[in-house]
């Protein structure tokens, strides 16, 4: 886990509901469109996040994204997210 991928999940955990790509860099400082595009398909198969293709792209935060920013699950317990 990076500290882009925590203001990504506090962003949508805050926001509380499904916003694509462009807003969630938008209102994250210092984090840029690019890194948001790159980070989103690993917390998806994470399960941190879900996305839609229809509207395209919009992310919203998933039960186990706020149980990690919770502290409820650890960054050691997610498998597979680098892949």
């Amino acid at each position: 886990m990076t500290k882009s991928d925590d203001a990504i999940l506090e962003l949508l955990s805050e926001c509380g509901i499904a916003i694509p790509p462009r807003a969630i860099a938008f209102n994250i400082q210092n984090v840029s469109r690019p890194t948001i595009d790159r980070r989103l398909p690993k917390l998806e198969r994470a399960g941190l996040v879900s996305r839609y293709d229809d509207p395209q792209g919009y992310t919203e935060i998933t039960d186990r994204g706020r149980a990690y920013l919770a502290g409820e699950v650890d960054a050691d317990d997610i498998e597979d997210f680098e892949e």
